[in-house]
């Protein structure tokens, strides 16, 4: 007999990590494309009913219109005045969205890079402002630009939508200037760079995905705002559309209920978001991507 028996050999750990980690996979993948195929198809449902009459829309909810009605389009653009709203909301969200990455590039840019002190100091004073309820700001809001006189102006709801979103997009951009290597400004510096010449013709261009990102998402948030547009706008010719959308359904209380032409409004709303991300969701996830990755 001999001294060393031979020993039976261990069950391996890997099958079962294996199947655990493919069941988890199917699961995940599973619920994302419920969620996916779920949003695709209500956001077209809205676009087919858009195109419906109201009795048609009662009547067979999940058919094809028997008859396309650009109809509603055209009352829901001028008789509900959604042209000027829709204006509105271009020219606030746009102008907001440029001034934001004009202030906050940089300022991301000096916290990524910069060695001073303070420097944590204010990248988390900057973080804090995320936690901060939107709410909770109504009253100081009201009161400053009444103040200032930018009470119920486009241009008071242009510097209020600014200043709101400089944590948010501060935060994400330091994060993307973050994950670019170090040696392309040092290569920079040796070529005789200042250091705004090395961000402004090295870095910036190599962060320009995620310059774009942190711009598209600002734009989606903005132009979907509706709690400060209603605090800071009065006057009807200043609404946004998200106000617009919100008084087209106040009057259908009293007009029958129009939800044909509520749905051809809401797809107003959504065509400016849905072109954007389809023209530009290459370089979102490219953007993504690079700051996710140090």
């Amino acid at each position: 007999m001999t001294n060393h028996a031979k020993k039976s050999p261990k069950p391996s750990k890997i099958a079962p990590v294996a199947r655990r980690s493919l069941g988890f996979r199917i699961l995940a993948y599973g619920c994302v494309g419920i969620w996916s195929a779920s949003s695709v198809f209500f956001v077209l449902w809205v676009i087919l009913a858009s195109f419906k009459q109201n009795r048609e829309l009662f009547g067979d909810p999940w058919s094809l219109p028997s008859q396309w009605q650009t109809a509603n389009y055209v009352k829901a653009w001028l008789s509900s005045h959604l042209d000027s709203y829709f204006v509105n909301s271009l020219v606030v969200v746009s102008v907001s969205v440029l001034a934001l990455l004009a202030v906050a590039t940089p300022a991301a840019y000096v916290l990524a890079r910069g060695n001073f002190r303070g420097r944590e100091a204010i990248a988390n004073f900057i973080a804090f402002g995320l936690g901060v309820p939107i709410p909770l700001l109504f009253v100081p809001i009201v009161y400053i630009t009444t103040m200032l006189r930018l009470g119920d102006s486009l241009t008071g709801l242009t510097i209020i939508y600014v200043a709101l979103s400089i944590p948010f997009t501060v935060y994400v951009l330091q994060g993307f200037f973050a994950s670019i290597p170090s040696e392309f400004e040092q290569a920079a510096r040796v070529d005789g760079c200042s250091q705004f010449q090395t961000f402004r013709l090295v870095v910036l261009p190599m962060a320009m995905p995620g310059v774009i990102t942190a711009g598209i998402l600002n734009f989606v948030g903005l132009w979907n705002e509706y709690q400060l547009s209603l605090v800071m706008i009065n006057s009807s010719e200043n609404r946004t559309l998200s106000l617009g959308i919100y008084a087209l359904i106040t009057s259908m209380q009293y007009s029958g209920g129009d939800w044909v032409g509520l749905f051809a409004g809401v797809t107003i709303v959504m065509l400016p978001t849905l072109l954007l991300f389809v023209i530009l969701s290459e370089k979102m996830i490219g953007g993504m991507t690079m700051g996710g990755i140090k």
